[in-house]
């Protein structure tokens, strides 16, 4: 990646962290998914009227005209938007890749309904604003509010499309512009598949601009480098290169900095990048003890309660599932921390799941358990393995939860510290394959791999560890 993309990273990444995101998605976000864009939207309307769409840019015009030509009739105007974009198709990685990560304000121009499907596939309460009567009112426990701020498939009779739709805005939908307004102000929002040629963003940025005048708030568009189509002839690639250069220009005077990007698959990379880091803020902790030995249970418990405060010490968010004699001792020291620091709420660090145990048939309760480990790692980027041994009538053996929670870790990505020195199952998956470590990381993990004296040895290598690893050094 470049120093502009990387820096982009790092800022926005920031303003997902501090809660301060927003996502403003064009046309360009859904044709991915099969969708069509504006110019295909119009395109029977155009055919209807004689025009030939591919000479045309003013396609609110367009439609304007349609309407026009058929007597201030729009019913075949509603039926190209119900037909072109009323099909179930399934949000695209992109959506998925949004949809995971910790951003609550969603706008769109588009009518589609990817953005809350990917939301609600993410496992999120979605919030759907399409009319000024929805603004006023909360859905109870929301994780996301999406402002369709130009109607809904479902509504095509309300849809923003004609020139006089847009004339009428103001009157009929003007609360979708304060509220814009509000949140340009107070978020950071990254514009993704816009083209910045709707005349209700110009109307909100112009009034910002004018409002606060060097002190706007800074935004992000992500914008594909233009390059020459099969179709084009050198003078109209120059021309289009030119314009571009213009219109990023342009967006300056509204402090809209523009990534540029070689390829639309580049986004995808930038989105993982996202999920990545963000998934890297949570530690999955795999524990388990029926034997303490040969450290004693005193010994074992202060240590994972040392562990579990020193990982909220450094801003991590621990997942656990309370795992047999120790879990409670993580939870513990977590828990005190966070009560003495005051800088958060417990649901900020914490991610408890502790196993359903009241399902008698023993296949069920399996399956169960596979779905919701499959659930909880998915939360996480980092996963430690600690100890890792379970009562098999009068004998200890190793834990095959914990293998389980291993295979499904790796699978999903997760890097995987699995901590020898603990013994047990931890010391067995201890010499299985590492992926996403640094030689030196890798170095530091074969150093508390080795049995030691007293468990407390090793808090500040595991922190260290996987404070590097979240930090991505």
């Amino acid at each position: 990646m470049n120093r502009d993309v990387s820096r982009f990273i790092d800022d926005y990444f920031g303003e997902m962290i501090a809660g301060n995101a927003a996502i403003l998605a064009g046309a360009g976000l859904s044709v991915p998914a099969g969708f069509v864009d504006w110019r295909e939207l119009v395109r029977p309307l155009a055919d209807e009227l004689e025009l030939d769409i591919d000479r045309e840019t003013d396609l609110v015009a367009v439609a304007q005209f349609h309407v026009n030509a058929n007597g201030n009739n729009r019913n075949r105007l509603h039926r190209a938007v119900i037909e072109a974009l009323s099909a179930d198709n399934p949000p695209t990685v992109n959506h998925g890749l949004l949809a995971r990560l910790p951003i609550v304000t969603w706008w769109t121009t588009n009518y589609d309904k990817l953005i809350e499907t990917a939301l609600k596939d993410a496992g999120k309460i979605v919030d759907v604003k399409t009319s000024v009567a929805q603004l006023a009112n909360t859905r109870p426990r929301r994780d996301a509010i999406v402002y369709k701020m130009h109607g809904d498939v479902d509504r095509p009779d309300e849809a923003i499309v004609t020139r006089d739709d847009y004339e009428r805005y103001n009157r009929d939908r003007g609360a979708f512009i304060n509220a814009l307004a509000g949140d340009l102000v107070s978020k950071t929002f990254l514009f993704l598949g816009f083209s910045f040629t709707d005349p209700n963003l110009d109307q909100v940025l112009a009034r910002l601009r004018l409002t606060f005048e060097s002190n706007q708030r800074r935004h992000y568009a992500i914008f594909k480098k233009r390059t020459r189509l099969s179709t084009e002839d050198a003078a109209s690639f120059e021309h289009a290169k030119i314009r571009q250069a213009l219109v990023i220009e342009d967006l300056k005077r509204f402090n809209v900095k523009v990534v540029l990007v070689d390829d639309y698959g580049d986004i995808t990379e930038i989105l993982q990048e996202f999920e990545r880091r963000y998934r890297r803020q949570t530690v999955f902790v795999s524990a388990s003890a029926a034997s303490f030995e040969p450290w004693g249970e005193a010994a074992v418990t202060n240590f994972m309660r040392t562990l579990g405060k020193k990982l909220v010490a450094k801003n991590m968010k621990i997942a656990t599932g309370l795992g047999l004699g120790v879990g409670n001792s993580l939870f513990t020291g977590a828990l005190e921390q966070i009560m003495e620091a005051r800088t958060g709420h417990i649901e900020d660090y914490l991610v408890i799941r502790p196993f359903p145990q009241a399902i008698p048939d023993a296949r069920q309760r399996q399956q169960v358990w596979e779905q919701y480990r499959r659930e909880i790692l998915g939360k996480a980027g980092i996963a430690v393995f600690l100890f890792g041994n379970k009562l098999a009538g009068t004998d200890v053996v190793n834990a095959d939860g914990m293998e389980k929670e291993f295979n499904i870790a790796a699978e999903l990505g997760l890097i995987t510290l699995p901590i020898g020195a603990t013994g047990y199952m931890a010391e067995t998956l201890s010499g299985r394959a590492l992926i996403g470590l640094t030689d030196s990381q890798k170095a530091q993990l074969d150093q508390i791999q080795v049995p030691v004296d007293d468990l407390n040895d090793l808090i500040d290598p595991i922190v260290k560890l996987v404070s590097a690893l979240r930090e991505g050094k």
